[in-house]
């Protein structure tokens, strides 16, 4: 009993060695998230519920504009969807199958987000324990509470008068956008979509989200069978 809880404090240990540098990374994201909703009108209690209950990053960005704007649960449910779709591709190589227990798993699949997905593409991560995949995933759940709660009572702080706190979701996906083209190097995409987001705009401004990312999607899969069309032929 005494080697096995040994061990464990051992896979916990090594957990939180391997989130801290992504959590550090992070940490300015989260306190830049509790200070938009506190400057977006919503109570200071909405940030900590939103990281432990959302824990989805981007959109929680997302969502804090949405609530303020009262958008329809339908509006909510498909944005959701199309932004958090990625994450139907990261089970098929995280390492899921290491977690034993049913509760355990249905933890470890909503606490499964892009950093956690990240740290887990080492192909020892196919090895790792239940302990140290849940240590990795509560830790950086628990931090990104503590920032984002953080971030929302700083907000408090600041004048009503400083403006531009809403912009923080658009530098964030300027920024995946940026990481993005430099993992692909390709030009003809964000063109597609910056076209997508324009047709949108014009269709209805109100519902331009969904009408972009859904616009977006179906031509990158029309390309995709076009494409292999060719390569048949």
């Amino acid at each position: 009993m005494v080697g096995k809880r040994h061990w464990r404090r051992l896979e916990i240990s090594q957990g939180w060695k391997t989130v801290l540098p992504a959590s550090a990374a992070v940490a300015p994201l989260g306190l830049a998230l509790g200070m938009l909703v506190s400057q977006s009108g919503l109570a200071w209690w909405w940030a900590p519920a939103l990281a432990a209950v959302v824990f989805a990053g981007s959109m929680e960005f997302l969502l804090v504009g949405l609530l303020t704007a009262a958008a329809p649960l339908a509006q909510v449910a498909v944005s959701t969807l199309l932004v958090n779709f990625r994450h139907v591709f990261y089970a098929l190589s995280f390492p899921l199958h290491r977690v034993t227990g049913l509760s355990w798993k249905a933890y470890s699949t909503f606490a499964l987000t892009d950093e956690v997905y990240a740290l887990a593409t080492a192909p020892d991560a196919q090895t790792w324990s239940r302990t140290r995949i849940i240590s990795i995933q509560a830790i950086f759940h628990a931090l990104w509470i503590a920032c984002v709660t953080a971030g929302a009572g700083l907000g408090t702080l600041i004048p009503s008068q400083v403006v531009g706190m809403e912009f923080a979701v658009t530098a964030l996906f300027v920024v995946l956008a940026l990481e993005a083209y430099k993992a692909r190097k390709s030009v003809p995409l964000p063109v597609l979509a910056l076209l997508c987001a324009i047709i949108a705009m014009v269709i209805s401004a109100q519902h331009m989200l969904i009408i972009a990312m859904s616009l977006f999607v179906a031509l990158l899969i029309a390309g995709y069978f076009i494409q292999g069309g060719r390569r048949r032929a």
